[in-house]
Parts: structure tokens; sequence; C-alpha cells
């Protein structure tokens, strides 16, 4: 047997025989980063770290000034029957105000019967407070004062209570995020466990796949504890994390198992079928997690604080899995021998050997008819499947994107919603008011002052703000703020206009005439609109660094443009494939009752350019493994079609299972009540199934066999003879007939 060297099959041949060393020295290493990283703790972005444009300017002034805004909470009042005038009503809401008083964690506490912040038809009070201390724990600490508000609420049944801030929206948040978190853990292993007991019938060979995902997600998970100490992530990056980790690891160890079995049952020994899997397969799975980290390495160029924190996570955990596939798997596929195939599953295992002896009596035809046809007809198929992609990227040309706030992201039915709805319709900007932030050289001179009357005096008579206008002064830092309701829902089409006339006339005409003064808009709205212009800017030189990285990955891969220029466009027409559907779902409510959710109108901001990256990631692993077995036949003399025929028809079984288990890892994540969950699982497991089949099975080989001899095209510095891969004498048998002239069986 002619042994190729390459990277993967001497790590391969190291790993198989130093088998302790490599299993031990990979759980030392999960074992000391997750300890050294728990100790660390991991550091979560603050507020300013979100930011960008002038509202992140705003949020870091405060910052620098120890001015971070509090975190302020609104107690919505409400009867049915009585009114802010009656006695009942005010008390309800003295004995509210005294409740929040007596927890101590409050400040800025006021009254509506005193403010009379009431709605218009008197049936609604506002009470409005802020959190003490720091405002990105205040979710920590926010407990008791949720409990004070419930205890007050069943004390008087004339009145309704209901809490919604800043506070309270993150606790929501984070609560639901460890739910979802822990739901998801606890469904996507047993899934993935379960698809893979089907495909290997094998109780040994499921678990190690799972065991070695898992490993390699708890170590990722240390370590990106130790980088968030230098780049901060976002509440959900763990949850990211795993679900790439889950994803990426199993695969990667299923398609080097497989090719192992394959080479077993083809009648190679021990040692050069785990020797074949490795310069075969194992080369796969380190270009694809090349190409993946390439690919996230694109989100550093977004210019976002939590992108890179994304890139981190996802970076890390695709290393780490790409190690263990190569380096532990084998050692302990070495260990194991052929008791990988122990606790065979009766049932599953009679079904498989006889799958596989039918096959074998028809020459393969019954499970490749698709193909045959797809061979005979490639250009109708190339269109057909085209066309299909296309038609499910259609709806992605109107597509809406916006910072989701609370009341969107948690789901319907939670309390926090209602509350956040109603204050929102009776007291417009309420919930989430514009502020605007003005530093001075003295906060207290004249200009400043007067130029701070005139602004509130403007804004009132615009139509385009609330009455509620309060101004703070912070005299030693000179620095003012004013808080500014303004008119709409906080994010509608009415809110984003009155928040372009504030930016646009109603401060540069007031505010901005005062020389050496900077004024600046902060808020949520603000904070969506400058995030938006920031991604919408960021697009272009993420895109093209990711496409134009995996092109020069696929063509030192395969040495050839046309494939490498295939691949880039084959994915983009998944992304736009689940782009659309994303669209259609979550923006137009299409479907959206069958992953329990309605629909929010819009796509969370950071959705699309995250997606983008992911499945341009993601979708080479199919990609790398299914070319790679192609090239191989072609390489050995085989030609286009019978190449093309031998490598879909040899990796089918295994593109199918890996599709299949990440389909089932990201649906569940879909499954979940987080809105941005819902968004990104269904997203990546529409994009994953569209490529596991439609890309796979009908337009990469359609779109191969109407190139043919093109596709092999190269300039003169990449023809280079490609040494003899290993494994001749397995699965190869199939094209070494290809070559003696013996047609091949489509």
């Amino acid at each position: 047997m002619a042994r190729h060297r390459n990277f993967a099959a001497a790590l391969g041949d190291w790993s198989a025989r130093h088998r302790k060393t490599a299993v031990f020295g990979w759980l030392i290493l999960v074992v000391l980063v997750t300890v050294v990283g728990g100790a660390a703790g991991q550091k979560t972005l603050t507020n300013a770290d979100y930011g960008t444009g002038d509202s992140g300017r705003a949020e870091r002034i405060l910052q620098d000034a120890d001015l971070a805004p509090p975190a302020g909470e609104l107690v919505l009042v409400h009867s049915d029957k009585l009114t802010a005038g009656d006695a009942e009503f005010q008390g309800a809401v003295t004995a509210t105000v005294n409740a929040l008083k007596e927890t101590g964690l409050v400040k800025n506490l006021r009254d509506p019967n005193t403010t009379h912040v009431v709605s218009q038809d008197k049936h609604s009070a506002l009470i409005q407070y802020d959190v003490k201390g720091d405002p990105d724990t205040a979710a920590d600490r926010i407990q008791p004062v949720i409990d004070a508000v419930e205890k007050t609420d069943k004390a008087h049944e004339a009145v309704s209570l209901g809490q919604y801030g800043a506070a309270t929206g993150l606790k929501g948040i984070n609560d639901s995020l460890g739910e979802d978190f822990a739901r998801a853990e606890m469904t996507a292993l047993p899934v993935a466990l379960g698809i893979l007991l089907v495909v290997f019938g094998a109780f040994v060979a499921a678990v190690l796949p799972v065991l070695l995902a898992a490993t390699a997600c708890v170590g990722a998970m240390g370590l990106l504890a130790l980088t968030s100490q230098v780049v901060p992530v976002d509440g959900m990056t763990s949850s990211v994390m795993f679900l790439m980790g889950l994803a990426v690891g199993v695969d990667y160890c299923l398609f080097y198992l497989r090719r192992e079995r394959e080479e077993r049952a083809a009648g190679q020994d021990k040692e050069a079928a785990l020797h074949i899997a490795a310069a075969t397969s194992g080369h796969s799975v380190l270009i694809s997690g090349i190409t993946v980290v390439v690919a996230m390495a694109g989100m550093f160029l977004s210019g976002l604080t939590v992108f890179k924190g994304f890139a981190f996570a996802t970076i890390e955990v695709v290393l780490i899995a790409v190690i263990g596939s190569m380096t532990v798997l084998p050692a302990m596929m070495a260990m194991l021998g052929d008791r990988v195939e122990k606790g065979r599953i009766p049932f599953i295992a009679r079904r498989r050997q006889a799958r596989a002896a039918a096959a074998a009596a028809v020459g393969g035809r019954r499970t490749n008819a698709l193909l045959r046809g797809v061979l005979a007809r490639p250009g109708v198929f190339a269109a057909l499947g085209a066309a299909l992609l296309l038609a499910l990227a259609a709806p992605a040309l109107g597509m809406k994107t916006e910072k989701l706030g609370t009341d969107k992201l948690l789901p319907a039915d939670n309390p926090m919603v209602s509350v956040s709805t109603q204050i929102g319709k009776e007291f417009p900007g309420a919930p989430a008011p514009a502020g605007v932030v003005i530093k001075s050289n003295d906060i207290d001179s004249p200009q400043v002052t007067q130029a701070i009357a005139d602004f509130k005096k403007a804004a009132l008579a615009s139509g385009q703000t609330g009455k509620q206008i309060d101004v703070t002064v912070h005299a030693k830092q000179n620095i003012a703020e004013i808080s500014v309701p303004l008119i709409g829902n906080g994010t509608d089409a009415t809110s984003k206009k009155a928040l372009k006339e504030l930016r646009d006339t109603l401060i540069p005409d007031t505010l901005g005439k005062v020389s050496d003064t900077t004024t600046l808009v902060r808020g949520d709205l603000a904070f969506s609109e400058d995030y938006n212009d920031q991604l919408k800017s960021s697009i272009v030189p993420v895109f093209a660094f990711v496409m134009g990285v995996t092109f020069l990955l696929m063509l030192v891969s395969f040495r050839s443009p046309v494939i490498a220029l295939t691949s880039i466009v084959l994915n983009l027409l998944s992304v736009g494939a689940a782009y659309g559907v994303m669209t259609a779902v979550f923006q137009h409510g299409w479907g959206a009752s069958l992953v329990g959710t309605e629909a929010p109108g819009a796509l969370e901001s950071w959705m699309p350019l995250f997606v983008f990256v992911v499945l341009f990631g993601l979708s080479m692993d199919y990609h790398v493994f299914v070319v790679s077995r192609i090239r191989e036949a072609y390489d050995r003399g085989a030609t286009t079609r019978d190449a093309i025929a031998h490598g879909i028809r040899s990796t089918a079984g295994v593109v199918t299972s890996a599709g299949l288990i990440m389909v089932a890892v990201f649906a569940v994540f879909g499954t979940l009540a987080m809105q941005d969950f819902k968004q990104l699982g269904v997203g990546l497991a529409v994009a994953v199934l569209l490529d596991a089949t439609v890309v796979r099975a009908i337009l990469l080989p359609s779109v191969m066999a109407l190139l043919g001899r093109a596709n092999w095209a190269a300039p003169g510095f990449l023809r280079k003879s490609r040494p003899a891969e290993a494994g001749h004498a397995g699965p190869s048998h199939v094209a070494a007939r290809d070559t003696q002239g013996v047609p091949v069986t489509y």
C-alpha cells in the first residue's frame, strides 16, 4: 500500500502509536483549561461595550465619567374600574412606593401621586425608579424588588401591578437563556446519540463522537473564559459555542470513523484502515476546520465587540474539535480496534447489513436513481436546483433587521412582554426613552442652560416627544443628561422618524449651537439604528474577506480555480435560501406558529452576518469531504463523470448522516424560547438541510458534470503532480475498475 504522509496522516499515525499519551494528554488539557477558566470567570460585555456610532460614544462618555446610567425600572399600576384620582387607586400606588423603598435597593423614586404621570384615560399610572449600584449587575440584585411588587399586587385586588425595565428585562433574558441552554444540552446530546446509533448500529461507535464533541465543548468553555478577559462576550456566546462545537465535533468524528469502517469492510488491516482514514478524511477535517476558522475570523472585521466575542468562541471550539478528531480519535480507534463495533443493536445492525447486501446485488442502482438522473441530464437538474434555492431566497430582498428589545426577545406569553406593550401604548416612549448626553467645558454656563431650555421647548412643540422630559445635570463632570420619550412604540417608523428629527433638527437648532459642547443621543432605538448602520458598512468587507480567503483555501486544496469558484457560488445559494426562509418566518410570519413564535417583524441585527459566516464555514464540511473523494477518483484515472459518480455515491451515507445530525442540533435551538435562538436555529437548520440535499446531491454533481474537464483546469503554477493518495486498496477499488474501462453504474 502506498502511504501518503500528509500532515493529517502523520498526526493520526503518531496518535495511534502513542495512544495513552494522546488520550490522557487530551483529558489533561480539557481539565486544565476548564479549571483555569473557571477560576478566571467569564467576563461579559457592558452596555458601553455593545455600542457603536454616536450612541456608543455617548455611553463611553458616561462610563468614563463614572456616570453609567442606572438601570431604570417602571411599575405600571392599572385598573379597569378605578382611575388615578380614586382613593383606593392612590392607596395602591402609595403602598407600592413604600414597598419599593423598604427593599433599600431603589433610588430616584418618582410617585405618580405627585408627578401625575398617568395615562390619558386615567386608568393607569407609572411609578419610576432606578436600581442602586452597577447597572450591569442590577439584574442579579433585582429579585427582592420583584418580590415586593408581587406581594403588593396580591394585597390590592382592585388594581394590577406590572414591572418592566432594564434590570427586570435582563433578568428575564438571563433566566430564559439559562433554561434554554439547559434544555438544549438535555435535548441535543441525546438526539445526536440517537442518530449515530442508527448510523453505526453499535453503541461504542455512536458514543465515541458524542463524548469527544462534548469534551471539546467543555474545554472550549474554559478557554473562552480566559480569552473573555481580553475580549468580553455576550451572554448567549456560550450557547452558540455549544451549538457549533457539538455540530462540528460530531461531524468531524463521523467523517473519520466512517472512512475507517469502510476501509476495514473493504479488506484493509487495522493499521492500514486507520492510516487511510487519517490521510483522507482526516485531511478533509483539517481543511474544513481551517476554512471554518477563517470564515469565523471575518467577524473581526465587523467593528463590533459582540462579534469579536463570537469569533473567539467559535474559532476556539472548532480548533479544539479539529485537534480532538485528529489526535484522540485515532488513538481511541487504535485502542478499540474492531471493538468499536461493540454493543451492536440487533435490529438496526441487521437492517444495515440487509441494505448493504441488496445494494451490492443490484450494483448500487437502487440507491443511486437520483444520481443517474442528475448525471444523465445535468443541465435540467442544475436549473431546477438553482431555481428552487433562488425562489426560497426571494423574500430576503425585503429583509429588515433591528436590535430586538427585551419584549421581542422574550416569548410572547412572558408577563413582561404584555406589561411593556401596555406601557408603550399608554405612555409612548416611556419603556425606552432616548437619552441626550451633553458634555461641555462648563455645563452650568448660561449658554448651556438656555440651550437646554430651548431644546425642551422645541421638543415639546415638535410633537415628536412625550411630555415627560427630564434633565439631570452632573456639575462635577460637566455633563448633562436629558431623558426624551419618543412617540411611537419605540421601534416603529414613527419612533425612527422622531429620532431622526431629534438628531437632525432639534439638537442642531438648540444644543448644537453652543460652542465647545458635544451632544449625542443614546437609548435603545439610537443604539439599534447605529448598530444597523455599522453592520451595513461592515457587510462588504466581511463578505469579501470570507469569500476571498475561502476561494484561496479551496484553490490550494484542490488546485482548481473552477472548483474554488463553484464552491463560493453554491455556498451563496444556500446562504441566500436561508436568508429567505428566515425573512419569511420571522418578518412576515409565514409558518411562525410552526416554530412556536409570533413574528417580531424583523431579524435580530447581528443574525444575517453571523449566519453568513457560520454557514460559509460549515458548508465546507460537506463540500471538502465530497469533492475530496471525487478528486481521489479523478487522480486515479477515472473520467470526470465516473469520478463524480464515485465521489457522490461513496459519501452519500456519511453526508446524509452528518447533515441530519447538524439539522437536528440546530432544530433543537429553533424550539427554544428566546427569539434570537429561534432565528439562529431555524436559519442554520434550513441552510444545512438544503446544503446536504439540494446542493450536494443535485447542484454539485450536475454543475461539475456540465463543466467536465474544465473542473480540473489550472494555471501552470498549480499544475503539480499530486502524490498518490493512501487507501488505493480500499474504497478506491471502484475507481480502479473505472480506469480499466468498465463503465460505472450511476
